[in-house]
């Protein structure tokens, strides 16, 4: 895929396997320890598997800025069309409120309308009030659905039956 060029010293493109050190760099200021595995993984993943994914930077000056990383699904849960899912986002400190994320959000969708995939979909700790505030500003809305978790360590309660 081309280049974005967004200005003169500003750009988007797909990430490349030498990006590795500089996205865990941007996601361990705000997670507080590094990912290199799932990044490594997904980074493998993506070069083996193209067409599933869309990663993305946001490089100004020559040094890379933001990512976004979205693995594309296809009929999961029977629905029909593409759907992709946001699986992390980053933009580096000195950068944000600086149109670095807008940027990335807008690259992202262009890259995925390229791949005929219509929504994108993440998730958030409800806790993480800067995310949920950037997903809010770049336009996503709550979902028509509930994410529901339990426990696989702990076995379901038996019911007790009348004699």
């Amino acid at each position: 895929m081309r280049t974005a060029v967004m200005n003169a010293e500003t750009s988007v493109r797909p990430l490349r396997s030498t990006d590795l050190e500089r996205i865990i760099a941007i996601d361990s200021s705000h997670v507080g320890e590094p990912r290199r595995r799932f990044f490594e993984k997904r980074l493998s993943h993506a070069s083996k598997h193209p067409d599933d994914f869309v990663h993305i930077g946001v490089v100004r000056n020559n040094s890379l800025v933001g990512f976004a990383l979205a693995r594309i699904l296809r009929g999961e849960f029977g629905r029909e069309g593409a759907v992709a899912a946001l699986d992390a986002v980053g933009v580096e400190y000195d950068s944000q409120a600086r149109g670095v994320g807008r940027t990335l959000m807008s690259g992202l969708a262009e890259f995925m309308r390229k791949k005929g995939v219509r929504v994108l979909q993440s998730q958030a700790d409800w806790t993480n009030h800067s995310l949920l505030r950037f997903f809010d500003v770049t336009g996503f809305r709550l979902a028509p659905r509930l994410v529901l978790e339990r426990s696989v360590l702990t076995p379901l309660a038996e019911p007790v039956e009348d004699e």
